[in-house]
């Protein structure tokens, strides 16, 4: 048998990416795959399903610039993208298993290992266009922002805190409602931080709510509409029950765009619905305002 020397000595090596020869010859039963999107890079859009760049998206607030998606932002970016100074209180409080639901303990551990938070709100005091205000801000990655004890105990201190310090609050809200995992404790809390934004109010202070995709359930009922002001995002669902659950109960196809935050502004459910890019300027008009009256 001839040795083929010139197939030996001149052939094209593969580099690491192409992978072997066998590797990188056509398979005939293969199936096409979709194209990797490049880790921190670039990232796919839910509202349009096309590929934008994450520079591009954090400059827009996550906003795409394709179709205008509002993407969901976990706690400490809402806070970072309209206030200054924070610094954060109540940060210890976390939550237990009163219920021993099966399988609870272990998921609140996987969740604070991956998120970094002890719970699904974070709270402190901030500046917004150089007014001082106490903050709280809800992460739907942890639990869809649920209320349990943890939530509602931090808010309820933040409201009683912001009552002594006689500093309005301004809160993002975002929540799939009480969290059924600790039952009865977590509508106790409905009531709890209902009683602690009474007393800020009686105390003549200021509260902004302002309501992102979703506001749902036990804390729409409670806390997100006690507000002085709400201000929504464009597009947000905002309701107590979810449309699937009306639609299941009254056995009729609900009209487009039902519980959405331009329903809501049109019934005076809600005061403004504000674009991400405007929100800081909105809340710190409103501060100044409500300082300016105060002071008169």
């Amino acid at each position: 048998m001839k040795f083929d020397f010139k197939k030996f000595f001149f052939k094209k090596p593969l580099n690491a990416l192409e992978g072997t020869e066998e590797a990188a010859a056509p398979q005939a039963e293969a199936e096409p795959q979709e194209a990797a999107i490049p880790e921190k890079l670039a990232e796919k859009c839910e509202g349009c399903g096309q590929i934008v760049l994450s520079d591009e998206m954090k400059e827009n607030f996550g906003v795409c610039p394709k179709c205008g998606h509002y993407k969901k932002m976990d706690a400490r970016a809402r806070i970072a993208m309209c206030a200054e100074e924070f610094t954060e209180l109540f940060a210890d409080v976390e939550g237990g298993d009163p219920l021993g639901f099966p399988g609870y303990a272990e998921k609140l551990a996987a969740l604070r290992e991956k998120t970094g938070e002890k719970d699904a709100v974070v709270c402190g005091t901030a500046k917004i266009g150089g007014c001082a205000c106490a903050v709280f801000s809800m992460d739907y990655r942890f639990q869809m922002g649920s209320m349990g004890h943890a939530v509602g105990e931090k808010i309820t201190a933040l409201f009683e805190y912001a009552a002594v310090e006689k500093l309005p609050v301004v809160g993002f809200v975002l929540s799939g409602g009480a969290r059924m995992q600790e039952g009865i404790v977590s509508l106790m809390q409905m009531a709890k931080t209902s009683a602690a934004v009474a007393k800020h109010s009686e105390a003549g202070l200021l509260y902004i709510a302002v309501l992102t995709d979703p506001t749902t359930g036990g804390v729409s009922a409670s806390f997100a509409f006690e507000a002085d002001i709400i201000v929504a995002e464009k597009g947000a669902l905002i309701g107590f029950a979810g449309p699937r659950v009306i639609e299941q109960t009254i056995r009729q196809k609900l009209p487009e765009g039902f519980q959405r935050a331009e329903l809501l502004l049109q019934k005076g459910f809600v005061d403004r619905i504000a674009e991400r890019k405007e929100l800081k300027e909105t809340l710190a008009a409103l501060l100044k305002l409500h300082a300016a009256e105060v002071t008169a």
